[in-house]
């Protein structure tokens, strides 16, 4: 049952990975800019996020396996259509119908490994395996890419999704149960447009602000927009007997601070992949495959520290591998804030290397914390609210980091990018110390306490 759960991540995590080492292809066959080369990372990404909260509680209302089938389905034909899409456009929709599958996947599949794996340590262990496959996809994923792009051009990197998807459709028929929560939410339609406009539209700002200026109506009418809707949000939550998005999970210190090293964390990581990807093949003049060859040092360190962190979380607590996550993400960035065309080979693979360690380290103690203090009923809920954090924190990753660069750049891309990405890598390194600070100040004794007042507030009467 967890090899099929993890099957989803897999091909979400490969997905991510893939289309990265793409990108400077994609530019060039569909003729976009970098602002187009981040839509066709934040449509997907916003799409998730803003749909994985009520993915999470419709299938604690109408099944976790049908829900997670038909994710993978949907997933599935939204993959096929991207390898067949006409242009940006189509490509943008059809990874926005990939990302209303990928909404149902992880955080139903985290339900199921939650409600499976009762006891603490082995529900642990099991998140650290779960966290493992991140970096396997990470690893497969840039070189995979790289051979396919190189070969049969960007489309390919959408059919390897295919196969995965069919065979995690048919084990999931065979090996996993159906099960329910036994007090399921209603749906909160209000509150689910709320979420998706307030994302959305900061979101669009933050992209176009470089183009089409920072105060045009344009601009600051999409920043007003989306903190009307968060206001909203904020006010109409909690008059709600069932709200999307229950406000009270937040009254937990360690929920809090797991949601906002989430957001940090994958943060970093899309907008460290955003960067990295161009660069090596817009400035060091890399193919496709040797791009993702440079990156495998990070992916392996990732996979080799998941589980590891798993193991640490059931041993010792989530402190400590917060506290080596964010100071490894912290150190490794810091070289790349004065990168140029011709920095040494060894000193980014060095920083690859110790960025995919502290990545490795931060994934389980986040879902671990999200799920472990809330009563197993709303498990759905709470992996779903873990979850959109993570794809929060990576379209803000792209979006802000994207931006900034692109506002820096001068002259063409192969000179001025490398000097205008300084300021992206210095936004790394301080989502890197926003992990630390945050592992520390989240995991105390008195924080633990209002995780158990949380709990006992949320157990229904």
């Amino acid at each position: 049952m967890l090899a099929i759960c993890c099957l989803s991540l897999f091909i979400v995590g490969l997905d991510n990975t893939i289309v990265n080492i793409a990108l400077p292809a994609l530019r060039t066959d569909l003729d976009t800019s970098v602002s187009g080369l981040q839509w066709v990372i934040d449509a997907y990404t916003l799409v998730l996020a803003s749909l994985l909260i009520l993915a999470g509680s419709t299938a604690d209302r109408v099944g976790r396996r049908r829900t997670f089938q038909t994710g993978l389905a949907l997933f599935t034909i939204g993959s096929l259509l991207c390898s067949v899409a006409p242009g940006l456009g189509w490509l943008i929709a059809f990874r926005m119908m990939q990302a209303v599958g990928g909404s149902m996947l992880n955080p139903v599949a985290m339900s199921i490994i939650t409600n499976t794996f009762t006891e603490p340590r082995e529900r642990a262990r099991a998140i650290g395996v779960w966290g493992g496959v991140v970096g396997l996809s990470m690893a497969l994923g840039p070189v995979l890419g790289g051979v396919l792009v190189d070969s049969l051009g960007w489309r390919s990197i959408f059919w390897l999704n295919v196969p995965v998807g069919l065979a995690a459709i048919a084990l999931t028929a065979l090996f996993v149960p159906e099960s329910r929560a036994p007090r399921p939410r209603r749906i909160d339609p209000v509150g689910q447009v709320l979420v998706l406009v307030a994302l959305a539209s900061i979101t669009y700002g933050i992209i176009e602000g470089p183009g089409a200026g920072w105060a045009s109506a344009e601009i600051v009418g999409c920043f007003v927009l989306g903190a009307a809707a968060l206001a909203a949000l904020l006010v109409y939550e909690p008059r709600r007997a069932e709200p999307l998005l229950d406000l009270r999970f937040f009254r937990s210190i360690p929920f809090s601070g797991a949601t906002l090293i989430a957001v940090s964390a994958f943060g970093a990581l899309a907008g460290f992949l955003f960067l990295n990807t161009l660069y090596l093949q817009d400035v060091r003049g890399l193919s496709a495959l040797h791009a993702g060859l440079y990156t495998l040092p990070m992916a392996a360190m990732t996979a080799v520290f998941a589980p590891l962190s798993g193991r640490l979380v059931a041993t010792r607590g989530a402190r400590l591998p917060l506290i080596l996550a964010g100071t490894a993400m912290t150190l490794a960035m810091l070289p790349l804030t004065r990168l140029t065309a011709t920095t040494p080979d060894a000193l980014l693979i060095g920083c690859y290397l110790l960025f995919g360690i502290g990545f490795g380290l931060v994934n389980a103690p986040i879902t671990n914390t999200a799920v472990s203090g809330m009563p197993r009923a709303q498990a759905g809920v709470a992996a779903a609210i873990a979850s959109t954090s993570r794809q929060v924190g990576g379209s803000l990753g792209v979006a802000v980091i994207g931006a900034a660069v692109v506002s820096g750049v001068s002259g063409p891309m192969a000179t001025g990018f490398a000097q205008a990405s300084h300021v992206g890598f210095w936004i790394v390194v301080g989502c890197g110390l926003a992990v630390l600070i945050l592992g520390v100040l989240t995991t105390g004794r008195r924080a633990r306490s209002t995780a158990d007042r949380t709990a006992a507030e949320l157990i229904p009467a």
